[in-house]
């Protein structure tokens, strides 16, 4: 499996990232309903044989529950996993020291001496400066705490501005990690996607099926449970609305005997320097998303598929 680079920072991963916000989540996910954590530990099992040992996570996923089933796995394998984790600049994180309070919490939950990469999951910080953040956080790559250093969710200005803060450090950004499908291409028309090419940042794509949409298997008498049965993209108009793409991903997909969600995702990978983060919460779901791997669609197809989804970059 060919890796990728994470920006400039000499790390490579698994061009497919597996993502944890289910592992642990009632309120979105209803955990405990449907599954379970021995349904996670499949999926995470699953996953590390076949070579996708990349996994995303939050401290707030679960409420740390996540990152502590993530810890769990990791001992039971002796596989090498590079984990991604995401820190909250929460209105009573201030300083520095609460900063680094945050990574020790996760380091601990994780059960892991090195974070390899370490993100900041939103832009907006409250009382804390982005220059001391990031400051703190270049310590903490010095102190080999961290691999790397990520963001997410920031604007192509404000990852300038954190790029410009590491810079000085001479660390490089890693990441930023976005909302990015065939039905969410904003990033490349509000210069978030350019920028990233031009800093050598790597794109983190996140929610890249589109919670579940670009799979083909939601209709109006099949829909999600949990927070997105009240989406009106899951609505009959909004249904009606992707009908056109998800019949192109399936024609594309019956060529290649890949699924619609297969062809989504290696529309992605396709790109260069684009990791999408892929949901599991078992091991069916994981052999699904690693179908996206090992086969290379045409630049006709490419094409093809990126014309039809033009409504959705604006």
């Amino acid at each position: 499996m060919e890796a990728i680079a994470l920006g400039k920072t000499g790390l490579t991963v698994p061009p497919l990232c597996l993502g944890t916000w289910a592992w642990g989540d009632k309120l979105f996910w209803n955990y405990g309903d449907n599954y379970g954590e021995e349904q996670l530990q499949a999926a995470f099992a699953t996953a590390v044989d076949a070579g996708v040992t990349f996994f995303d996570t939050a401290e707030v996923y679960g409420l740390g529950l996540s990152e502590q089933f993530l810890g769990k796995f990791i001992k039971q394998t002796s596989q090498k996993v590079q984990i991604a984790t995401k820190f909250g600049p929460l209105p009573w994180r201030w300083d520095g020291k609460s900063v680094s309070e945050a990574l020790t919490e996760s380091l601990k939950r994780l059960q892991l001496e090195r974070i390899e990469l370490y993100q900041v999951h939103w832009p907006f910080t409250f009382f804390l400066s982005q220059e001391t953040l990031m400051n703190t956080l270049a310590d903490e790559v010095q102190k080999g705490r961290i691999g790397a250093i990520g963001v997410s969710n920031y604007s192509a200005s404000e990852m300038r501005n954190v790029h410009k803060i590491l810079s000085a450090r001479g660390i490089p950004l890693a990441v930023n990690q976005v909302r990015y499908s065939l039905l969410t291409r904003q990033i490349e028309s509000n210069g978030i996607l350019q920028t990233a090419r031009e800093l050598d940042v790597t794109i983190l794509a996140y929610s890249p099926l589109a919670q579940g949409l670009l799979t083909g298997k939601y209709t109006t008498s099949y829909k999600p449970t949990g927070a997105r049965s009240i989406d009106p993209r899951f609505s009959q108009d909004g249904l009606n609305k992707i009908a056109p793409v998800l019949s192109l991903l399936e024609k594309i997909g019956n060529k290649y005997d890949r699924t619609p969600a297969q062809v989504a995702l290696n529309w992605l990978i396709a790109q260069g320097n684009v990791i999408p983060i892929a949901g599991v919460k078992n091991a069916e779901q994981v052999k699904q998303n690693v179908g996206a791997l090992g086969w290379t669609m045409t630049k006709d197809e490419f094409d093809e598929i990126a014309q039809i989804t033009q409504p959705w970059k604006n």
